[in-house]
């Protein structure tokens, strides 16, 4: 989902949708983590669901939205990846 927001092709509603979705991925991956000793990938999912938190939301260019994106789909693979090993 992050990386079909890059380009503007979407409505709104799209990602409002995606905030909800990345936060709480977020959320769950750092109990994960933190569960699994990795808790500085727990830090790094927490301010994933802070950046993307769709309640108070935060507020970027959508050029900085796209370096955003693309930096937290890579950051989920790397952690799913770890995951897998652990």
């Amino acid at each position: 989902m992050l990386l079909l927001a890059v380009p503007s092709i979407w409505p709104y509603g799209y990602y409002q949708v995606l905030r909800w979705v990345v936060s709480l991925t977020g959320v769950i991956n750092a109990h994960r983590a933190y569960k699994e000793n990795l808790v500085g990938w727990s830090v790094i999912m927490i301010i994933l669901a802070i950046i993307f938190n769709p309640i108070s939301a935060v507020t970027f260019a959508k050029g900085t939205w796209v370096i955003i994106d693309v930096i937290a789909a890579i950051l989920f693979l790397i952690l799913s990846a770890k995951f897998r090993t652990n």
